[in-house]
């Protein structure tokens, strides 16, 4: 394992061109549609001009075709067998084909992963179980009066902590079932009392991701080097207002969990924790965290219409071609996806508009 990481680094290093390896995530968006409206989501308000509202809302048909996610799975089998399939975008419990998708790839050996807001879970438990599902991670932002309002739907918390309570009892421990949490001005300050909510639940993980956004100076300092090859967007701004967070009333926060004993390991992208650390995140977003694109050398993203982008759905308008007309393996070293790693790498890991994007964490 040692000496296939080391051989990934240098590969990444010093020869971006071209991978000789494969992804570790085949990431699906399966369709373009969400049943909530999540206030710092960039489809959940409506903000259309996001590069993560076009990847995520802008491709037709609506639903990924069956033959289409049938083309996916035969070729990541048949060329990347070690690769997972992650049920990503927009909100795949919603996708028509997910169970009949989930049995055929569990026939072809492939490791299936679903992330939802889970508003559907109760409904899915049984089918997700029996279909093969390995793995589940739940979107839930805060103590349920909190998550509703964020999510905008009165009942959603309780209706995905029902879901999780089912579907945990029919797994019998054969699924790996996480909770993701975006810390937002809106629930930074109750954080500690969320996480003893799960308790009760064999979770194997509660992951607190600090919020993904591209400010309009940020923006504008990376178009004008990078407008015409990887134009970047204004992200996850539109409906939120960092300068709202207490930094201090968070950093507190944060000890608080640390000393917590829930029974399941608890994380946070980035590993920030100083005063210091979270206000360089929150209030100077010129200042790049990680060192460089991980996803982008890892990941490549199906939307619904076949199109592939690298990483997911927050990265550039980067066409590494099309399912329909490419098999998957032509593309993982496309020449479109093979110049946006090496101009990378060329930059350091990192272009400007990454600067607060999951991936650099």
């Amino acid at each position: 394992m040692m000496i296939k990481s080391a051989f990934k680094k240098i590969n990444v290093k010093f020869y971006p061109r071209k991978l000789f390896y494969g992804p570790e995530w085949i990431v699906l968006g399966v369709n373009n549609l969400c049943n909530l409206h999540c206030k710092m989501c960039d489809v959940g308000t409506g903000y259309e001009s996001s590069n993560f509202y076009h990847h995520l809302m802008g491709s037709h048909p609506v639903n990924m075709p069956l033959e289409l996610i049938r083309k996916i799975i035969n070729e990541t089998a048949l060329y990347f067998p070690k690769a997972k399939l992650g049920y990503a975008f927009t909100e795949p419990s919603i996708y028509p084909h997910l169970i009949e998708s989930l049995e055929y790839a569990k026939k072809k050996g492939l490791f299936t992963a679903l992330t939802t807001n889970g508003l559907n879970l109760s409904k899915l438990a049984g089918k997700l179980v029996n279909a093969g599902l390995n793995e589940l991670n739940v979107s839930l932002d805060g103590i349920p009066e909190i998550h509703n309002k964020i999510r905008g739907h009165v009942r959603s918390f309780e209706s995905a902590f029902e879901g999780l309570k089912q579907i945990s009892a029919q797994a019998k421990g054969n699924l790996k079932i996480a909770v993701y949490c975006t810390i937002t001005e809106w629930n930074y300050d109750s954080l500690a009392e969320f996480v003893m909510l799960f308790k009760d639940i064999p979770l194997k993980e509660i992951g607190f991701m600090h919020t993904n956004y591209t400010t309009g100076e940020i923006m504008k300092k990376h178009n004008e080097k990078f407008g015409n090859s990887y134009p970047a967007s204004e992200s996850s701004m539109d409906g939120i207002n960092i300068s709202n967070m207490d930094i201090n009333v968070l950093q507190r926060e944060i000890e608080k969990i640390k000393q917590l004993r829930p029974g399941f390991k608890i994380t946070f992208a980035p590993e920030i924790y100083t005063v210091d650390e979270l206000n360089s995140f929150y209030f100077e977003p010129g200042k790049s965290i990680g060192k460089i694109c991980n996803d982008s050398f890892r990941n490549i993203m199906v939307k619904s219409d076949g199109t592939v982008i690298p990483s997911h759905g927050r990265c550039y308008k980067v066409t590494a071609g099309n399912i329909y007309n490419n098999n998957i393996k032509e593309i993982w070293n496309s020449a479109a996806i093979s110049t946006f790693r090496k101009t990378l790498i060329k930059e350091g890991g990192l272009l400007p508009a990454c600067s607060r994007c999951c991936s650099a964490f």
